[in-house]
């Protein structure tokens, strides 16, 4: 079984990868969300620069952050400095848009743009629309050794529904997902060799990638530690934003909210109102999103919440689930690791090794 990590993009993200890449880490994912973090492609190449083995991925990549033409020459020149170590993670956009204030975009578009940049990667002449017309464009030098398009770049969509599904098993592409707990995973990846089955593609085919965040627990250490707080909190209070962003804009919620931390969600939901500026109270809601734990969160993130929304147990646990995930047909495990504490990645190495 494969086994990534998630990197909160920064100016030094090249440090985690390469301490990653020494832990037997076969994959880094880059955060691509321009009002959050630094810029993936930025750092992707310090990463390549410093790195050997480790793939290096966008995870996951918003059409709408960049032109087509831009993203394929971006993965192109990536291409020259880690030839054949690249993934193109690519999705609808949640925290990246969000955080301007829009929802997701159309799954039409989002393909119609992977179309493009696989166009040019291929070396085809495409048209694409620029500035509100259809122009044709392609790459006029990729023989002068600027960039690579020879080696190849794989495909990885985030899906969760139905049509996004459908879509990763036209596009032949592998798949990725975030998961809370073993029984959503379990049934996420049954959704999705349905929809992989209904394609037409072969059920050993599908590479299945199962995000979830978490904290490995010592013995008869709370899910609610500090530590536990500073590593699995900031995935946890995902849900609170996605609680608030339905009530203050309309946005769809698709993480169900357990009984158990309804109270929670509503006590956040109710000051998030109060949020300013108040025609934009998506800029607060989502400060420090996936990053760390705004302190006025803090008290609606408990035990419980981290429980249900993360994979934050002790090594032996966290170890069992991982393992029913694999037998179930995942591939890759990642793990997000959390800014300021690097030090995860030594945990999450020791259950990798169980895996080699």
């Amino acid at each position: 079984m494969d086994f990534g990590i998630g990197i909160a993009t920064s100016h030094d993200s090249w440090k985690l990868a390469q301490r990653a890449e020494e832990l037997g880490f076969t994959h880094a994912w880059f955060y691509d969300t321009q009002m959050i973090t630094a810029d993936c492609f930025v750092a992707m190449a310090a990463a390549a620069m410093k790195t050997s083995r480790i793939r290096l991925g966008t995870g996951v990549l918003v059409p709408s952050n960049r032109i087509a033409a831009v993203t394929a020459n971006a993965f192109a020149t990536l291409n020259a400095m880690a030839p054949g170590r690249l993934d193109f993670g690519v999705g609808t956009g949640f925290s990246a848009r969000r955080a301007m204030g829009l929802g997701a975009m159309k799954l039409a578009d989002m393909e119609e743009y992977i179309g493009i940049v696989y166009a040019l990667l291929n070396g085809e002449t495409i048209e694409a629309n620029v500035e509100g017309k259809r122009k044709k464009i392609r790459f006029l030098n990729p023989d002068a050794n600027l960039i690579n398009t020879k080696d190849p770049i794989r495909l990885h969509v985030s899906a969760y529904g139905p049509k996004s599904q459908a879509l990763t098993a036209k596009l032949n592409a592998a798949w990725m997902s975030f998961v809370a707990d073993t029984d959503g995973a379990l049934s996420a990846i049954r959704s999705m060799r349905r929809s992989w089955a209904e394609g037409g593609r072969a059920a050993g085919d599908l590479y299945a990638t199962a995000w979830s965040c978490g904290c490995v627990l010592e013995a008869g250490e709370p899910a609610d530690s500090p530590r536990a707080v500073a590593q699995a909190g900031p995935r946890a209070a995902v849900l609170l934003h996605r609680a608030a962003d339905l009530d203050m804009e309309g946005w769809q919620n698709t993480s169900e909210v357990p009984a158990a931390v309804a109270e929670n969600v509503r006590g956040y939901v109710e000051m998030a109102r109060s949020y300013e500026p108040p025609d934009a109270r998506y800029l607060m809601n989502h400060r420090g999103h996936f990053v760390f734990v705004k302190p006025e969160e803090r008290r609606f993130i408990n035990a419980e919440l981290i429980r249900r929304t993360t994979f934050t147990a002790t090594e032996q646990e966290l170890k069992q689930r991982i393992e029913a995930m694999r037998d179930a047909g995942w591939d890759q495990f990642v793990i997000p690791i959390t800014p300021g504490e690097e030090r995860a990645v030594e945990d999450w190495a020791r259950i990798r090794k169980a895996f080699a």
